[in-house]
């Protein structure tokens, strides 16, 4: 029988309640064990909806918890490094939420503490883990849609005006904007379906006259392997979270790309060829699940993740590029 990996979630935080705590009880041989809270009514309060054994009042003490292996932290944005460390110094391994920091210089000291702890460290891009984008990419490997020309990709969903200020996701100095929280995955897809970094990044956004973060993004990029890329993130669109590749012979669509979990892990891969002659293939997988039990398998084996620290650090140097554009008007190079 595998070693049970042992959790403790930082924050009473909405993913954790509604993603993370649910996938790591369904995962095999993980449990939690513990959560945290700047209130310990807030944080004995979730206990007791999970039946989590422990519940504390700061993460500092939970930290202190010698029956616990790993943390998952689902903090706001501004928060990531700084918690990241201090977990690793407890000897923690670490599922930290998406974007691990706030840019790439600070990601690289991270890792670099992570590292130096010993202690496992991942990125919680959850999206990744089903199995529908390996899929694409052996598609794509076969040669069915030739060769791979342009990918376009978007991730938006629309924000009550009434939340503008208050939701974390639309506070500069918390790391807020549409591209930290949902652009995130599409340069992450982007990245990994075309297997190749951006060489040239050209974005522009729709900023909030008061808050001072992109409510709307748009971007573009030029692939150092030739391929172009195209995505959009946004707080004021209808919900969409998808990528299509486009090809010399054909064209694969992923309308469920990055929330396959909301239609309970059924993703369809829609694929066209040059006379639109089309089929589906339908791929299941619970993401969150997935994600918790790959972690938990690199714990106890004491190897790095499939999605490493450098690639977090590659996708936050991505990040950087798109807000560097933004902020000058500019192309930027990498």
């Amino acid at each position: 029988m595998s070693k049970v990996i042992k959790w403790g979630i930082m924050s009473t935080a909405k993913i954790g309640q509604g993603y993370l705590i649910p996938a790591i009880m369904d995962a095999v041989d993980n449990e939690v064990v513990a959560i945290s809270s700047n209130s310990l009514d807030k944080a004995q309060d979730v206990a007791a909806r999970f039946n989590i054994p422990k519940a504390y009042g700061s993460y500092e003490e939970m930290l202190k918890d010698t029956d616990m292996d790993a943390v998952y932290i689902p903090l706001p944005n501004h928060l990531h490094a700084e918690w990241v460390k201090k977990a690793a110094e407890a000897g923690k391994h670490i599922l930290c939420e998406k974007p691990a920091a706030l840019n790439a210089a600070e990601a690289e000291d991270m890792i670099e503490f992570c590292k130096q702890k010993n202690v496992v460290f991942m990125e919680a891009f959850m999206y990744q883990f089903h199995p529908q984008h390996q899929r694409v990419k052996d598609i794509i490997a076969s040669g069915e849609i030739g060769e791979v020309k342009v990918m376009r990709s978007a991730f938006a969903f629309y924000m009550d005006p009434s939340q503008w200020g208050t939701n974390i996701r639309t506070k500069q100095e918390m790391g807020g904007g549409s591209v930290y929280d949902v652009g995130s995955y599409c340069v992450n897809a982007i990245r990994d379906i075309l297997g190749s970094e951006p060489a040239k990044v050209f974005a522009q956004a729709s900023m909030h006259p008061t808050h001072q973060i992109d409510m709307l993004t748009t971007c573009m990029m030029e692939m150092k392997n030739g391929t172009r890329a195209i995505f959009d993130s946004s707080f004021e669109a209808s919900f969409n979270a998808q990528y299509e590749v486009v090809g010399t012979k054909g064209i694969i669509e992923a309308p469920r790309a990055f929330r396959a979990d909301i239609h309970n892990g059924e993703a369809i891969l829609i694929i066209k060829d040059a006379n639109g002659v089309r089929r589906e293939e339908k791929l299941q997988g619970h993401p969150y699940t997935l994600e918790v039990e790959h972690i938990a398998a690199c714990i106890r084996e004491g190897k790095e993740p499939v999605y490493s620290g450098s690639q977090t650090i590659s996708n936050m140097k991505a990040i950087d590029a798109v807000y560097e554009s933004i902020k000058k008007g500019i192309v930027v190079e990498l």
